[in-house]
């Protein structure tokens, strides 16, 4: 485990914001079917649009949690804006990186919140501005970037 850094691992071992919330305003679900990994991403958001709750459900390994549970940190308390802002790269660096092997974690997590954050906007009608339909298995996703 010597390749993960110690906020990795301290993510890893106590994940933030776990569980599922009621009647969330928006639940994004993605996949990658090549590892295995599912993330499920829970908002809560205000009529101001500042999100205030989020909580997830990983099945995967370490790293995928470590995301999650830093994506999660990274979002709430922002605006929907600010969160759409949330990049991989600024969950990697958040966690001071990963390795290599790891990135599409990273991706996972962003994934499910443009997914959570798409079914909000789906539920009250709304457009968020460059905010693109989420992909179900990131995998395609990530073949069409290896070409």
């Amino acid at each position: 485990m010597g390749m993960y850094s110690e906020k990795v691992m301290d993510h890893f071992s106590n994940p933030r914001n776990v569980g599922e919330i009621e009647n969330p305003s928006g639940v994004g679900t993605v996949g990658n079917a090549k590892c295995g990994d599912i993330m499920r991403m829970y908002l809560d958001i205000n009529s101001e649009g500042v999100i205030q709750d989020v909580k997830f459900k990983t099945f995967g390994c370490g790293a995928a949690v470590a995301t999650s549970s830093m994506a999660t940190e990274l979002v709430k308390g922002k605006t929907v804006r600010q969160a759409l802002e949330v990049t991989n790269q600024a969950v990697m660096e958040a966690l001071d990186g990963l390795p290599p092997v790891k990135v599409h974690c990273s991706l996972l997590a962003e994934e499910a919140i443009h997914a959570a954050l798409w079914d909000y906007a789906q539920k009250n009608n709304i457009e968020i501005e460059g905010l693109e339909e989420p992909v179900n298995d990131i995998s395609e996703k990530e073949e069409e970037e290896e070409y």
